[in-house]
C-alpha cells in the first residue's frame, strides 16, 4: 500500500532534484526498415514518467520594453505612411477634377457692359450693367434685385459679407484695395513675426458667396438725387479715368485716416493702418539695422539709426513698440553685430497720463511696469510739436505746469495718434449741411446717414460715428410727448418720452436715464412738477455731453456690419408686404436701433498680454500671450489664414523672423 502525499506547486529547484518535470530526452528515430513481426505486433507499454507542465522562463523586463517600443513604433510609422499616401491620393483626387478644360466660349456680356451710356451732372460713364452681370444663370437671376454698392473692403464691409443671404441683393463692393486686412495683427506684420500674405484675404473669394461683384476703383463723390456714385479708376494706360455706378443702396465702409492735430513735419512719419504701411515699416527697420552694422558709421549715427519713436500710447503704439523690443531681443541680437542691440532705444510718446488709457488702470499699469522693465522709454503728459527727418520735437508738461522742449534723434518715427476723416467721407459731409462732426460721418441708430435720403445711404465703422446729442430731437420729442399741448412736460409724459422716445432713437443713453423720477426732479427748478422747454433742454443737453461715442476699432465696425447685413436680409424678404400696407421706414418696421455688446480688449505688450473685460482684467505671461492668439486666430476671416497665421507662429518659434530685406 502506496502513501500519497499532495504536493502544492513545488519549487521548480525541489523538482529538478528529484527529477520530476524534466525534460525527457527525445526518442531515437525509428530504423527506416521494420521487421513484419515488429509492426504487426501489439504495442509496448511506454515506460516514460508523468509530464507536469512547468511555467514558461521569465522575460527580461529590457526585452519587454525593448518590444513594447518597436511595436508602436511600427504601428506610428504605418500609420504615418498610412496618412501620407492618404493625403497624396485625396491631393491627386482634387488634382485630377480641378485640372479640367472648362468651357469659356460664347459668353454672354450684356451691350450696356460694354458701351455704357454717358450722363450724371459730369456727364460720365454710366455703369448699369457689368461684364459678368449674365454669364450664367446665378447671375441672371440677380440682375433684377435691387443693387446693393459697398465701399470698403474693411471690417465693417466684410461682416456685411458675410451676413447678407444670398440672392437677396446684386451686390457690388468698390474698393482700391483687392483684398481685406485683418488690422490687429499690423504690428506682428511691421517686424516679421507673422507674414502679410497671413492677413489678407480677396475680396473676390469673399462677394463670391453672394455671386457679387468687384470694382477696383476709389470712391471720389456721390450725387443722392440720382442714386450715383463717382468712382475713379485706371484705365489700361495708367490714366484715371471716372465713371458712375448706380446703386439703391449705399453702404460707407472705408475707414478713417490718422488724425495730424497739426503737426508739423508728418511726411517724414510711418504710419500703421495698411499692409504696405507694414512692409515699409519692416524694411525701414531691417535698413536701419544695415547701415548700422557698417563699420563707416559713426557712433553718433548709429545711435539715430537705431532709436525708435512711436507716437501714441495707443493699443497699435504699444503692440508696435513691443513687436520692435522682441524682433531685437530675440533676432537681432543673434545675428547683428552685439553693439546694434546694445545701442538699441525705444521711445512711446503719450499726450495722456498713462497708455493704454482706455483700458482700466490696472491694466496700464502692468504695462508700464512691464515697458519699464524691457528698458522702453514712456514719455507721458507730453505733445510732438514737430518731426524733422532726422529727430523730433516735443513737449512736456510737469505736475507744476511747467512746459519743456526736448529732442530725441532718429530715423524711426511711427504716428500712431487719433482717426481723421479720409477725402470721400469728407466730401460726403460737405455735401450735407447738419453733418458737423469733424471726425466722421453722424449716422442715427440705425446707422443711416443723417441728412441723406431715408434709407438710401449707411455709414458703418471708422468712418461714422453713432449720434449722442439728444437735444437736436428737442422740439420732436416735445411733440409728440406734450399729450395735453400746454407747452410743458409732467412727469407720465416725460417717462413716455424715456422709455417709448429717447432709448429708441439713441440707445446709448440708456445707461444716463435709469433713474427717470430722480432726473425730472433735480432739474424741475420750480418744483411745479413739469418741465418747461428750457428746463427740458438742459436735461437734455447734460444727457448728450455725458454719453461716450463709440470706440474706433475693429469690433465696433463688424458688429454694425452684421447688425446692417441681417437687417438689409429681412428687408429683401418684406419689402413687398412693407410698401404694400404704406409703411414708410423700412428700416425701423424690420428691425430695432443698433445696439453695440462690448466683449472686451486686448493688447500685446511683448510675450505678455492684457484683456480688460469690462469689470475684469486678466494680464499674464506666456499664458495671456496664447490667449491673445488664440483669439485672433479665431476671428480670421478664412481657414486658410488661419493654417497661415498657425504656420507663422511656428516657423517663428523654430527657426525665428526672416531677415530678407524684401
Amino acid at each position: 500500500m502506496y502513501q500519497l502525499t499532495r504536493l502544492c506547486k513545488p519549487s521548480r529547484a525541489r523538482l529538478v532534484h528529484l527529477g520530476i518535470g524534466i525534460r525527457p530526452p527525445l526518442p531515437r528515430p525509428f530504423p527506416s526498415r521494420l521487421l513484419a513481426t515488429d509492426a504487426l505486433g501489439p504495442p509496448k507499454p511506454s515506460k516514460s514518467r508523468p509530464q507536469i507542465p512547468t511555467e514558461p522562463l521569465p522575460r527580461s523586463r529590457l526585452l519587454s520594453r525593448i518590444l513594447l517600443v518597436a511595436k508602436y513604433t511600427g504601428l506610428a510609422a504605418f500609420s504615418s505612411t498610412f496618412g501620407i499616401l492618404l493625403l497624396g491620393a485625396g491631393i491627386f483626387i482634387h488634382d485630377a477634377f480641378t485640372y479640367t478644360n472648362k468651357d469659356v466660349h460664347r459668353v454672354p456680356v450684356l451691350p450696356l457692359a460694354l458701351h455704357p451710356e454717358q450722363g450724371g451732372p459730369k456727364n460720365l460713364p454710366i455703369v448699369r450693367a457689368l461684364v459678368d452681370d449674365v454669364e450664367n444663370d446665378e447671375a441672371k437671376r440677380l440682375l433684377d434685385k435691387p443693387k446693393l454698392v459697398i465701399v470698403g473692403g474693411g471690417w465693417g464691409a466684410v461682416s456685411v459679407l458675410q451676413t447678407l443671404s444670398p440672392g437677396d441683393w446684386h451686390v457690388t463692393v468698390v474698393s482700391p484695395e483687392t483684398f481685406t486686412t485683418f488690422t490687429p495683427l499690423l504690428p506682428s506684420a511691421a517686424v516679421g513675426t507673422v507674414q502679410v500674405r497671413s492677413l489678407v484675404e480677396p475680396l473676390r473669394k469673399i462677394v463670391a458667396r453672394l455671386r457679387g461683384h468687384f470694382v477696383d476703383a476709389k470712391a471720389i463723390d456721390l450725387v443722392m438725387s440720382e442714386r450715383l456714385l463717382e468712382l475713379e479708376t485706371l484705365t489700361s494706360t495708367g490714366e484715371p479715368q471716372r465713371i458712375y455706378l448706380p446703386y439703391d443702396k449705399l453702404i460707407i465702409a472705408c475707414g478713417s485716416t490718422s488724425s495730424t492735430h497739426g503737426v508739423q513735419g508728418l511726411e517724414h512719419c510711418l504710419q500703421l493702418k495698411t499692409i504696405s504701411d507694414a512692409q515699409a515699416i519692416r524694411r525701414r527697420i531691417l535698413d536701419n539695422f544695415e547701415t548700422a552694422s557698417l563699420p563707416i558709421t559713426t557712433p553718433e549715427e548709429r545711435k539715430r539709426l537705431l532709436s525708435f519713436v512711436v507716437c501714441g500710447g495707443g493699443p497699435t503704439g504699444v503692440e508696435t513698440a513691443a513687436e520692435i523690443y522682441d524682433f531685437c531681443q530675440e533676432d537681432i541680437v543673434n545675428y547683428y553685430p552685439k553693439i546694434c542691440r546694445e545701442e538699441v532705444s525705444i521711445h512711446v510718446i503719450q499726450s495722456r497720463e498713462h497708455i493704454l488709457n482706455t483700458y482700466s488702470e490696472a491694466i496700464s499699469k502692468y504695462a508700464e511696469a512691464k515697458f519699464r522693465r524691457d528698458s522702453v522709454d514712456l514719455v507721458t503728459c507730453a505733445r510732438v510739436s514737430a518731426v524733422h527727418p532726422d529727430h523730433v520735437v516735443y513737449t512736456v508738461r510737469s505736475p507744476d505746469g511747467t512746459i519743456t522742449t526736448r529732442e530725441i534723434p532718429t530715423n524711426f518715427v511711427l504716428w500712431s495718434t487719433g482717426i481723421a476723416m479720409n477725402p470721400f467721407t469728407r466730401r460726403v459731409s460737405a455735401l450735407l449741411p447738419n453733418q458737423v462732426h469733424k471726425k466722421a460721418i453722424e449716422v442715427d441708430a440705425h446707422l443711416r446717414v443723417k441728412g441723406a435720403p431715408l434709407g438710401d445711404v449707411y455709414a458703418i465703422g471708422d468712418c461714422a460715428t453713432i449720434e449722442t446729442s439728444v437735444v437736436s430731437h428737442l422740439l420732436e420729442l416735445v411733440e409728440e410727448a406734450d399729450k395735453n399741448k400746454d407747452g410743458k412736460i409732467d412727469f407720465d409724459e416725460f417717462d413716455f418720452m424715456v422709455v417709448a422716445r429717447i432709448k429708441h432713437r439713441i440707445p446709448m443713453a440708456e445707461s444716463q436715464l435709469q433713474k427717470v423720477r430722480t432726473l425730472f426732479d433735480l432739474y424741475d427748478s420750480d418744483a411745479d412738477n413739469s418741465l418747461s422747454l428750457n428746463e427740458l433742454c438742459k436735461l437734455l443737453e447734460e444727457i448728450g455731453n455725458k454719453i461716450t461715442a463709440l470706440p474706433a476699432t475693429a469690433q465696433v465696425a463688424s458688429q454694425q456690419g452684421k447688425y446692417l447685413g441681417k437687417k438689409l436680409s429681412q428687408l429683401a424678404k418684406k419689402r413687398e408686404v412693407l410698401e404694400a400696407n404704406g409703411i414708410q421706414d423700412l428700416d425701423e418696421a424690420v428691425s430695432g436701433p443698433f445696439r453695440y455688446t462690448h466683449l472686451g480688449s486686448l493688447a500685446y505688450i511683448g510675450n505678455a498680454a492684457v484683456f480688460d473685460l469690462g469689470n475684469l482684467s486678466f494680464m499674464g505671461g506666456l499664458i495671456a500671450m496664447y490667449a491673445w492668439r488664440s483669439i485672433y486666430w479665431s476671428e480670421q476671416v478664412s481657414a486658410r489664414t488661419r493654417f497661415l497665421l498657425m504656420m507663422d507662429w511656428i516657423i517663428r518659434g523654430v527657426w525665428g523672423r526672416d531677415l530678407s530685406r524684401l
